[in-house]
């Protein structure tokens, strides 16, 4: 049977952790507060959270962690660029668990969140009860150059029309700059039309059926700006990494680590290649592509396998 979402549930617990540098990170706490802990991370990097995202694990046996990285959602301050990189996310997490007293947790990531969990797990391995990974985003200029280019343009032409619109002609040659610039400019009309622009190119093609709903949502303007910013910001200084292939070269630090790898064939954002290129780095990972699915975690075959995947875990796992 095709599994789906666990029912709504409530946090017990929500609240604001400072992290310093201004910082205040929204935090929430769902499910059994002594069961399994699992570290929910958000994508973009300036996604945020939803309630939708504590339904993958069952409440009965984990203890859901929910958070919003620094500048999107309810964190604070909203859309702020400041002391807001890689490095700092991976400290808040670790902030996080700390906070909480708990000994390891599972990381559980998709897209963006895939990498976040990545470095976090390559710096804290011994922090990591579990990796469950979905829509592997390694953060390589060759996966920005597809999405950001030829690449998903030539599936999605028309939303790639629609996403260059608001750049010049001499513009369009580096577009991420150019919506950096946009972006991080004075111009609050322009970085808004541009935020608009970024935020719905990416709603555009993030499902294998295109969802119109959730395009139009994408041009709100309090969910554009932090999403646009953030992701520009991040992708122009290339995650602040050490070098392009940095996630797969740290591997070896995740060896005695369970990791299971979700993956949809027809991912128009994070192309399969990456996922197989991660388990290859990674033999001991369980690879599993979704043959009819895009990017989106809720994409049903893939939704599918992820809560098989959480239920399979919290049976095999003691939390005694």
């Amino acid at each position: 049977m095709k599994r789906n979402l666990y029912p709504p549930i409530e946090p017990f617990a929500a609240s604001h952790l400072s992290v310093g540098a201004g910082h205040e990170i929204y935090l929430e706490q769902s499910g059994n507060r002594y069961g399994i802990p699992v570290v929910f991370v958000h994508g973009g990097p300036g996604g945020g959270t939803s309630p939708l995202q504590r339904r993958f694990f069952d409440p009965s046996k984990y203890h859901i962690i929910l958070f919003d990285q620094r500048g999107c959602g309810k964190s604070r301050p909203h859309a702020s660029l400041e002391n807001n990189t890689s490095w700092d996310l991976v400290a808040d997490m670790e902030a996080i668990r700390l906070h909480l007293n708990i000994d390891q947790w599972i990381v559980f990531g998709g897209s963006w969140g895939s990498t976040l969990a990545l470095l976090y797990a390559e710096k804290y391995p011994e922090k990591i009860l579990n990796l469950v990974l979905r829509g592997i985003f390694l953060l390589r200029q060759k996966e920005l150059d597809w999405f950001y280019g030829p690449g998903s343009g030539s599936i999605f032409p028309e939303a790639w029309d629609e996403f260059l619109a608001p750049l010049s002609e001499e513009e369009r040659k580096m577009p991420i700059q150019s919506y950096y610039d946009i972006l991080t400019g004075d111009d609050l009309e322009r970085q808004l039309e541009a935020a608009q622009a970024w935020s719905v190119w990416e709603s555009s093609t993030v499902t294998l059926v295109q969802d119109r709903f959730q395009i139009e949502q994408a041009r709100d303007p309090y969910f554009a700006l932090p999403f646009a910013r953030i992701e520009a910001h991040y992708f122009v200084h290339k995650g602040w990494l050490e070098e392009d292939n940095q996630i797969l070269r740290d591997t070896y630090k995740l060896k005695n680590i369970p990791t299971t790898i979700v993956q949809g064939r027809y991912d128009a954002i994070c192309p399969p290649v990456s996922a197989y290129e991660l388990k290859k780095a990674m033999p001991w990972a369980k690879l599993k592509i979704v043959d009819v699915a895009g990017h989106s975690a809720f994409e049903p075959d893939i939704l599918h396998e992820l809560i098989k995947s959480m239920d399979q875990i919290a049976q095999e796992t003691d939390c005694s």
